[in-house]
């Protein structure tokens, strides 16, 4: 049968089968961790393998990288060894006096990293309310922006921007836009079909889902001068996956579609729950019409909302960091999009200068039954 004559198949079947890739050695349905550093000459000294060293290329990295550019219809994926060297290699192709706009609300990490390092390195920085794109707008400067980075649901307060919006403003302004969609993952948004450019994943979340690997991933358009920056640098500073990692991941990837649609189904129970409990002053998810971001977010995303919510506490800052003392099945821990149900006080987590409010309990929400989760929160919140 010719290819184009083959069935197209769904993501969810080509990520259940890691794209039905076989062991052509042991016919295995598990393809083997490749852990070599160096890889043997031709007498000509060529390399018809492909592979040259373990520092710029992987057999196992390709593997999952494969998937992640299919469940992305992206022609490219890249994976790194965290989700902030993905990330940060983005800015880093940038040149020195280029401007950036980016969000306001984001992971603190990196908006620590924009405010302190990048400034270093000469790139411009100008933080905005990216769901306002009138705001977004004005801060675009024609010309001088090179990229615009947004993160849609952003954490912790889950607000959404408009991808295609955003992506109009940015290429008229002659900027890429690049999108954080680790809190929707491919399951629920695939930003390269609403106009971004690049689309990053901290694939440590919900794609691995495990909370065993630090992972992360860029996935491209197009295969440009631009991207080929970003591939050199992650050659360059030794920025690859490891291999066992990439094995671990790929696990992850073949699950991820089951877990996503159960993952996101319990929070948008727990959401429904939560708004109308007496001791929460407001619930944020967009997946509640009362959201202000739901009709974008029903536009753009797919399978339903996401998985992550955040929930203010009636009786403040105090009633909060108590409530996340007293839980006995959700798990105070940094993190999010793994198999078990996490719970955080976000602001105590990002300190000064952070726009999350000091009410506000950040909720991942795993696999474990939906009555459990609630009311082992329902007690907490009560006391």
């Amino acid at each position: 049968m010719s290819d184009t004559a083959k069935p197209r198949f769904s993501r969810r079947s080509l990520a259940a089968q890691a794209m039905g890739h076989v062991d052509p050695a042991t016919r295995a349905v598990v393809m083997p961790i490749h852990v070599a550093t160096t890889y043997i000459r031709d007498p000509d000294n060529a390399y018809s393998s492909g592979f040259v060293y373990g520092r710029p290329d992987n057999a196992t990295v390709r593997e999952a990288e494969a998937v992640i550019a299919m469940l992305e219809d992206a022609p490219q994926a890249l994976l790194f060894g965290s989700g902030m060297a993905a990330a940060t290699a983005v800015f880093q192709a940038l040149d020195p006096g280029d401007h950036i706009v980016a969000s306001r609300v984001m992971y603190w990490a990196l908006r620590n990293w924009l405010m302190t390092e990048a400034v270093r390195w000469g790139l411009k920085l100008d933080l905005v309310d990216a769901d306002d794109l009138d705001a977004l707008k004005a801060a675009v400067r024609p010309g001088e922006t090179k990229l615009v980075w947004i993160e849609t649901p952003a954490n912790p307060l889950w607000t959404i921007v408009d991808i295609a919006g955003a992506a109009a403003i940015a290429h008229a302004a002659g900027a890429r836009l690049a999108v954080d969609s680790t809190c929707a993952s491919p399951f629920h948004t695939r930003p390269l079909a609403h106009g971004a450019d690049i689309v990053m994943h901290a694939a440590t979340k919900v794609l691995n889902g495990h909370s065993d690997v630090v992972a992360g991933a860029l996935a491209t358009a197009r295969d440009d001068a631009f991207w080929q920056r970003i591939a050199g640098i992650r050659r360059q500073q030794g920025a690859i996956l490891g291999p066992f990692e990439a094995y671990l991941l790929m696990r992850g990837l073949r699950t991820f579609h089951v877990r996503a649609e159960r993952q996101a189904m319990a929070a948008a129970d727990l959401a429904l729950r939560f708004s109308a409990h007496p001791r929460v002053a407001r619930v944020l998810y967009p997946g509640l019409p009362q959201h202000p971001g739901h009709d974008i977010a029903a536009r753009q995303m797919e399978n339903g909302f996401g998985y992550m919510l955040s929930v203010q506490v009636a009786a403040g800052e105090a009633a909060a960091v108590a409530a996340a003392a007293r839980v006995r099945l959700w798990k105070r821990a940094t993190s999010l999009g793994g198999v078990e149900s996490l719970i955080e006080h976000r602001a105590s987590i990002e300190g000064p200068g952070s726009p999350c409010p000091p009410d506000l309990l950040r909720l991942s929400v795993g696999l474990e039954d939906v009555e459990d989760l609630f009311g082992d929160l329902d007690q907490a919140l009560s006391g």
